[in-house]
């Protein structure tokens, strides 16, 4: 689809990152010891991380925001359609949980009202299915390699380091390979009288 100038796109937050600045200094590792993290830390604030992943690529787009309510989806859904990432794309497809964040009644009519210069589709993900956003795979990421530990003097400081992370990210971008099965999903859910029969 990729190449049919179609793009899909998972899209979600990664909420309540918060800034935390230790109270005594984080110790690296030494030969027999590992790293000292301190245990008391005084809270500097907290952020909220919304990204876009498209899937065929493994670009993202990330922005941070203070709050995470629907005019914030919206505007971080109007620099990611304006953005260089989409240049050429005839439809993005935008695959979405159903939080109270992205507005699934106010959503389609609020993109339907931009005009954009390509179509969008959205595809809502079932409730309780929000780990099948591949999305999710990256803020896993996030939390391994930039959060751990969370040493931050500020909100500024913490939105530059997950800002510089994502242009990292993108500059060598590699598509996750996804190897869950619908075979696998469903040995896992489906009854056992199905799954004697299949």
């Amino acid at each position: 689809m990729f190449q049919q100038g179609e793009a899909s796109v998972c899209i979600d937050e990664k909420t309540s990152i918060q800034a935390r600045r230790p109270l005594h200094e984080t110790k690296p590792a030494i030969a027999e010891h590992p790293v000292h993290v301190a245990s008391r830390y005084k809270r500097m604030g907290a952020l909220q991380l919304f990204c876009a992943l498209i899937v065929a690529n493994g670009i993202t787009f990330a922005r941070t925001f203070a709050r995470k309510r629907f005019a914030e989806f919206k505007t971080f859904l109007l620099s990611f359609f304006s953005s260089a990432i989409v240049k050429g794309f005839k439809v993005i497809d935008l695959i979405l949980d159903n939080g109270s964040t992205h507005a699934p009644k106010q959503l389609g009519k609020w993109i339907a009202s931009l005009n954009l210069s390509f179509n969008v589709r959205i595809y809502w993900l079932p409730t309780y299915a929000s780990w099948l956003d591949q999305v999710e795979i990256i803020f896993s990421k996030v939390t391994r390699d930039v959060l751990t530990p969370n040493d931050f003097n500020d909100k500024k400081e913490l939105s530059q380091m997950l800002m510089g992370y994502f242009d990292e990210l993108n500059r060598h971008p590699k598509p996750i390979k996804w190897t869950y099965t619908k075979t696998k999903l469903v040995a896992k859910f489906a009854p056992k009288s199905v799954q004697m029969a299949a």
